[in-house]
């Protein structure tokens, strides 16, 4: 069973415990060092905490707040204030204030600025402060407020002390920003000093070069005693190194001279081994030119065959190509005609249907004959191009012998070509020594064989056939000692050999 009379007894310890604990979560505060927190209600003074904590009964105290830290106010003239000298000026200046720190005046600043924010307390301060710079400027001359603007700035402070003062507000500074006027006349005052400062700066500068022409004879004075001291040491000097560099001189050409010597034998030496490198050299290029020239040989051998088939080729493409458009050609025409004719026939069909079946026979006979036509070219072309082609091939096994046939067949109408123009002689006076006319007719007569002999050796030495060997393997002493070389024809059968191979009476011996 619960006793009731404890816990009767210990509700009002409990309530009273819970009451602390509310006061003192409700009710703690805790000022910052720039806040004046004021806590009034119970007391007759208020309490004021400025940096530390305090308690406060909810429902029977009220916190209020004050700043305590530096406050910025724009004092400026919104226009022209005429100064002592009659000058109108307007003055930009700022001040640096805050709430005082003695209790009394700190009453003041809680009346006056209790729970405002800084720009607020700045904004109720401007207006005090500018009349309170009016009016000193007011006493003051326009040169007095442009050159001592620290006494212009010290008399404002003073004079508005005392409004802060009512106020519960220290200044702490003042300082002039910016005085303009509204004629210039600033302008002109600093160009006056201008003047002035260039004025003395002028003087300032001729004395200071005087000083230095002065300066600059003694320094060259000195200097040029320095210079022939100095120049001198310099002779002496020279005079020791020519002694010096004459010595040096003597034992460098004697190196010299010893090294030329070495470099003599040694260069004797290096200019016969590049001989017989260069020999060697000259040796190895001979034959690489050598072999080269056996490439270029073979590769001339083949482009000459390539070319053979390439013409034989392409002859025969153009040959089927011409076969093939001659083809095309009359077809088309066969077929225009054709169709004139029908075309012709369906105008004509009621005149008579006989004649159209006549017509189209034509007309089917026209195309035969031309079919037939084009086989025929077509066919011949071919044949043409296989000729070509057995021609090319022919060709490239052409040996010295066919050559050799060639040029004998050929041989009939150069003789005839040369003789021309003895054949075009009309009448021929000979002027001889001596009466001697037989010689001058035979050397005329002559001119023909001499002629064919030189074409028989410029034949031989470009290709390699000896014509003149050929003919006489045809003549009596051939025959007989069977003994003729036929160089560079070594595979041409005689006419005469063959023939006496053919009937068997006679061989030829080598």
């Amino acid at each position: 069973m619960f006793d009731f009379n404890l816990i009767i007894t210990a509700l009002p310890i409990v309530l009273a415990v819970i009451v602390v604990l509310v006061i003192i979560t409700q009710g703690y505060v805790k000022a910052p060092p720039d806040h004046a927190f004021i806590i009034s209600g119970l007391r007759k003074t208020p309490r004021v905490l400025i940096g530390r904590a305090g308690i406060k009964i909810p429902f029977f105290e009220q916190l209020d707040k004050l700043y305590l830290g530096q406050i910025t106010v724009d004092i400026k003239t919104d226009e022209y204030i005429p100064t002592n000298d009659f000058i109108n000026v307007m003055v930009d200046a700022v001040a640096k204030v805050r709430v005082a720190d003695d209790e009394e005046r700190m009453k003041l600043a809680m009346r006056n600025f209790l729970n405002k924010e800084p720009a607020r307390i700045a904004s109720d301060l401007q207006d005090s402060l500018q009349g309170n710079m009016r009016e000193i400027i007011g006493t003051l001359t326009l040169r007095a407020i442009n050159t001592d603007r620290d006494s212009f700035s010290d008399q404002v402070m003073t004079k508005a002390s005392k409004d802060m003062e009512k106020l519960g507000i220290d200044i702490l500074s003042c300082n002039i920003q910016n005085v303009t006027d509204e004629h210039g006349l600033i302008q002109d005052l600093g160009m006056d000093n201008t003047s002035k400062i260039r004025k003395d700066a002028s003087i300032a500068k001729a004395e200071a070069e005087r000083d230095i022409a002065i300066a600059q004879a003694a320094a060259d004075n000195a200097a040029n005693d320095a210079r022939v001291i100095a120049e001198t040491e310099i002779a002496q000097k020279n005079n020791e190194l020519a002694i010096k560099k004459a010595e040096l001189q003597k034992a460098s050409d004697t190196k010299k001279a010893e090294a030329d010597a070495a470099y003599e034998i040694q260069k004797q030496e290096q200019e016969r081994t590049i001989q017989t490198a260069t020999v060697n050299a000259q040796i190895a290029r001979a034959e690489r030119e050598a072999e080269l020239r056996r490439q270029e040989v073979a590769v001339q051998q083949q482009a000459l065959e390539a070319e053979i088939n390439k013409k034989a080729d392409a002859d025969r493409y153009a040959i089927e190509q011409a076969a093939a458009a001659g083809l095309t050609k009359r077809q088309r025409e066969a077929e225009a005609k054709k169709y004139e004719q029908e075309q012709e026939a369906l105008a004509k069909k009621a005149l008579a249907e006989a004649q159209k079946y006549s017509m189209l026979q034509e007309a089917e006979g026209i195309r035969a004959k031309g079919e037939a036509e084009a086989a025929s070219i077509r066919a011949k072309a071919l044949a043409e191009a296989e000729g070509m082609e057995k021609k090319a091939e022919a060709y490239q096994k052409y040996n010295k012998a066919a050559m050799a046939e060639m040029m004998i067949n050929v041989l009939p109408d150069i003789a005839g070509k040369i003789a021309e123009p003895l054949a075009a002689i009309d009448k021929i006076t000979i002027i001889g020594g001596n009466g001697d006319t037989d010689n001058g007719v035979s050397t005329i007569a002559g001119n023909v064989p001499v002629v064919m002999a030189k074409l028989f050796e410029s034949m031989k030495e470009t290709t390699g056939v000896d014509l003149a060997e050929i003919m006489k393997a045809d003549t009596y002493d051939a025959k007989v000692t069977r003994n003729v070389n036929l160089t560079g024809a070594p595979d041409i059968i005689l006419g005469s050999e063959a023939g006496q191979n053919a009937s068997g009476t006679d061989q030829t011996q080598p």
